[in-house]
């Protein structure tokens, strides 16, 4: 091993006892860089049962890390009882390895329906402001951080990193404000949905984020860092599954839109939800390719796997999670896939940062 790096990591390792482990988690909006020089490590997952053990994380905590990104579901709350809710939260509190990744990595949270409070939830929610403070203090979120002050969701942003080597996290709240759902009805699913594999919900004109947080979120896209991780509870770039997702909504297409009126580059999907794991690519959304890395689930897992053209290696029904790998020298390489319960390369592909920029004029 080079003898700087291993002095860098003996002095990281000094400095983690005199300050105390918790710093990583307890200032989430700080920037942090934790990896070998001039690599980044981002790991991700969603879908972890408070009530099940996660063996998975034996895997990730022998990874390095510079941040893990929970994308919802990391509850299985599902109720209207906020004691039962912020117990659930206790008991994942309390598992050893969740407790270990929590104490020796920056980790982030957004929601989806199951830790908001109920299945396939949306803005009619009762519970969602008790929710949104029992979320925000067991992540430990400061009160300080725009998370709290906002009357309109959770959604807030991260940067890992610094200077030419940040990326910034971005995390839309899809639930607070999600418009209603529309469907097929029950024998509609029966007959033609289900045989597919396919869910009962049906296009909508309406929205998941609501206009302030698309604002807010457009200014966030244009922001300088030349990576910006978009990190969605749902999937993203999926073909219309009937299950909830972008595509249910005009948000999809106002997203691309946004991204190709203000010419930003650098735009990485991850993505959880659906209890199965797969890579997704779209060409031609907007001027340079998008992919949208699904991890799902950390403890759950579905083998009704739906169709997707976008899909480029097929999927994994079993337990899994994610990794976005950034090594910064000369044009940036971005590595990203998927990883099993062992921590094995079950599907991945690379690109360049410049495979990820709009094309000069």
């Amino acid at each position: 091993m080079n003898t700087n790096v291993q002095l860098r990591k003996n002095l990281s390792l000094v400095l983690l006892i005199v300050l105390g482990t918790t710093c990583f988690h307890a200032h989430a909006e700080a920037t942090f860089k934790n990896s070998e020089l001039n690599t980044t490590n981002i790991l991700f997952g969603s879908c972890s049962h408070q009530d099940k053990d996660m063996p998975i994380l034996k895997a990730i905590l022998k990874e390095p890390r510079d941040a893990f990104i929970f994308l919802g579901d990391n509850i299985y709350g599902d109720t209207e009882d906020m004691q039962e809710l912020s117990n659930k939260y206790a008991k994942l509190g309390t598992n050893p390895l969740f407790k270990e990744l929590r104490d020796t990595t920056p980790v982030y949270a957004i929601w989806d329906d199951h830790d908001y409070g109920e299945n396939d939830a949306g803005k009619h929610y009762p519970k969602k402001e008790e929710s949104k403070a029992i979320m925000l203090e067991f992540w430990d979120v400061p009160k300080s951080s725009a998370r709290w002050q906002r009357e309109d969701g959770i959604y807030g942003s991260y940067v890992v990193g610094e200077g030419e080597q940040a990326i910034r996290i971005i995390m839309p709240d899809l639930r607070y404000n999600r418009d209603d759902l529309e469907g097929v009805g029950h024998l509609g699913y029966l007959t033609s949905r289900k045989p597919k594999d396919m869910g009962p919900y049906s296009y909508s004109p309406g929205s998941m984020l609501g206009e302030k947080q698309w604002r807010w979120l457009e200014t966030e896209l244009q922001q300088q860092e030349s990576i910006k991780i978009i990190a969605s509870s749902l999937q993203v770039l999926s073909d219309f599954t009937g299950w909830e997702s972008w595509s249910n909504f005009s948000d999809k297409q106002r997203l691309f839109d946004v991204i190709k009126q203000h010419r930003v580059s650098g735009v990485i999907i991850i993505s959880g939800d659906t209890h199965w794991g797969e890579i997704s690519k779209q060409s031609n959304a907007v001027e340079y390719p998008l992919f949208d890395i699904t991890s799902s689930g950390l403890t759950e897992e579905w083998k009704q796997v739906s169709p997707n053209k976008h899909r480029l290696f097929g999927s994994i029904a079993e337990v899994n999670y994610g990794f976005i790998h950034v090594n910064w020298d000369t044009d940036p390489q971005i590595h990203v896939g998927l990883k099993d319960i062992d921590g094995n390369v079950v599907m991945e592909t690379s690109f360049t940062l410049d495979n990820i920029s709009v094309p000069e004029s």
